[in-house]
């Protein structure tokens, strides 16, 4: 089989800066096949896509599509390729039949082709139903396959994914990776830009970047092979995973660890024999394991930097927690509706100091305006909700200054440097003077924040985005701490960083609720709760809604799959 594209010695760098952010890429991309472009935030994934859809002109070295160079050739590149960028270019105020056509016109598509075209892409994506929606209301899932029908306008021969399933629930993952399938039926050939490394093990050909540099290409098979007999699994755990991960973690020989519902999963450094470390642990037992990706891909960047959460030095353990029993959630019959619709119907549920309690669900599910009728910022329907022991619809203004909350789409003021991020947070708790100082020099501290004080929001890194959101979420020490899908797009390291700095808090007593559409995340949790069409379906561990062998992502569509037959 041929290949549909050539990068050869490709360098791009952006000026005033002389840093490349892409250095002598080489790469035969083959006909027909899926190839996964894997990356931490920043490796260039999204510069190199643009590259190859000619919007951008490398620095050195070319890229061909069928024997199309996209410097001197770039009309007929854009002809051959379909671009679905990571922020897709939807109009809110648009309809999804208004958007449609917006793109068909666009590109200059046959007039007597609209009827028949638009006919197969609403049964393709399923959208008949609303296409009269605007795309504001749209889901999250709903919104990607409207981005992939507006690239297919122009079967292209090449179709260019940047993250399409970032924010996306399982339900819709799965619909659009078959959706993707079916094209490539049709002789599509795909780039997938992922940040999930389960996915990626899904592809054909694997392209992995780091800070620019291309550090793996070849089969999903070869990068796995390269941790067999290296990775293991904790059996018979004691009481305390949180604590035996930190253990765990801190060891030399050790390159990463990580909590997999009730026990934890580790990759060890090369040339350390499995069998002897193995003998030499005490209290936990552990066996070899089947290798994922995202083992081999902690593996290639050289393992999960040592360094305990500077949480648990700069921050004590809450005095009010140490003396509370009683729940620290209670919800009884929560609902809310708008107008018309019920967006979170009859939710119960108790939860303790000290838990971390998922939310999960579709996109749309309801899980959004649970957490914010439980931060006090939307007045429940009818129902009950105390936290920390107050009535949510009578003294709300109580308990936020007892509560964090980091909101599922970027809330801090991009236009703000992050030191001025940091003192507006503080004063929004009512932190003054030396107190307020203290507080923010901490999270400067734990979040390595420094270097990038006079910086606007807008300009981070995705990466440093999301700690700075974190640490403004947690400068008032709450007692609870909201997380509202808190690492949508992070590579798997600052993934780790985050809830390094997550199950500290736990260990002091702080409670957690989170969703997350990151079911490797959803692992860490002590119990989750299914929320589906505003009502909670399912309540227990992450271990005991799966049966026998099933990911927890397979257990969720199946629980939703087996709730719709009912």
């Amino acid at each position: 089989m041929g290949s549909i594209a050539e990068i050869q010695g490709l360098y791009k760098s952006f000026p005033p800066s002389s840093q490349s952010s892409l250095t002598d890429i080489t790469a035969m991309i083959p006909q027909g096949k899926m190839v996964g472009l894997v990356g931490p935030d920043g490796a260039g994934k999204t510069t190199l896509i643009r590259l190859m859809g000619a919007l951008l002109k490398p620095t050195g070295g070319s890229i061909k599509i069928e024997g199309k160079d996209t410097v001197k050739d770039s009309e007929e590149i854009h002809s051959l390729t379909g671009y679905m960028p990571q922020k897709f270019g939807l109009y809110d105020e648009l309809t999804v039949l208004q958007n449609l056509t917006l793109y068909f016109d666009l590109q200059g598509v046959e007039k007597d082709t609209k009827e028949k075209l638009f006919a197969k892409l609403f049964h393709f994506t399923r959208l008949e139903p609303f296409k009269d929606r605007l795309a504001r209301d749209l889901s999250g899932g709903m919104k990607q396959k409207l981005g992939l029908a507006c690239a297919l306008i122009k079967k292209p021969k090449l179709l260019l994914l940047d993250e399409p399933s970032v924010g996306v629930d399982p339900v819709s993952r799965r619909e659009l990776w078959k959706m993707v399938h079916e094209l490539m039926e049709e002789g599509i050939s795909v780039i997938w830009s992922t940040a999930y490394l389960d996915e990626a093990e899904k592809c054909d050909i694997i392209l992995l970047m780091n800070e620019g540099k291309l550090l793996f290409f070849g089969e999903p098979k070869d990068l796995l092979s390269k941790v067999s007999h290296r990775s293991l699994l904790s059996k018979q755990l004691p009481e305390g995973r949180r604590a035996f991960l930190k253990q765990i973690a801190a060891e030399t020989q050790v390159l990463d660890a990580v909590i997999q519902g009730k026990e934890i999963r580790v990759v060890l450094d090369q040339g350390i024999d499995a069998s002897e470390w193995i003998l030499g642990q005490k209290t936990i037992v552990f066996e070899t394991t089947p290798p994922r990706l995202e083992d081999a891909f902690i593996d290639i960047l050289g393992g999960v930097p040592k360094h305990e959460s500077e949480f648990a030095r700069l921050r004590p353990p809450s005095e009010l927690l140490s003396t509370f029993t009683q729940p620290l959630i209670e919800i009884e019959n929560l609902t809310k509706k708008f107008k018309e619709f019920t967006a979170v119907d009859s939710i119960s549920c108790q939860i303790k100091k000290g838990e971390v309690f998922g939310l999960l669900g579709p996109n749309g599910a309801g899980k959004s305006t649970t957490f914010k009728m439980l931060c006090g910022l939307l007045t429940p329907t009818s129902g009950k909700a105390t936290v920390l022991g107050v009535d949510l619809r009578k003294s709300p203004a109580a308990v936020r200054q007892h509560i964090g909350y980091m909101a599922q789409k970027f809330s801090l003021y991009g236009n703000m440097s992050v030191l001025q991020n940091l003192e507006f947070f503080a004063g929004i708790y009512d932190l003054q003077g030396k107190e307020k100082k203290k507080a923010i020099d901490e999270m400067i501290e734990i979040f390595f924040l420094r270097p990038y004080l006079d910086t606007s929001a807008d300009l981070l890194p995705l990466g440093f985005k999301q700690r700075l959101s974190l640490a403004c979420a947690t400068i008032h020490s709450p007692d609870i701490l909201f997380l509202d899908e808190p690492t949508s797009g992070v590579d798997p390291l600052m993934r780790r960083e985050f809830w390094n700095h997550i199950n500290t808090l736990v260990q002091q007593g702080v409670t957690v609720m989170i969703t997350t559409h990151f079911m490797d995340e959803a692992e860490y949790c002590d119990r989750i709760a299914l929320i589906y069409q505003g009502k909670m379906i399912h309540i227990d561990s992450p271990d005991n809604l799966k049966k026998g062998n099933e990911t927890l992502e397979e257990a969720f569509i199946r629980l939703i799959e087996e709730y719709d037959h009912v």
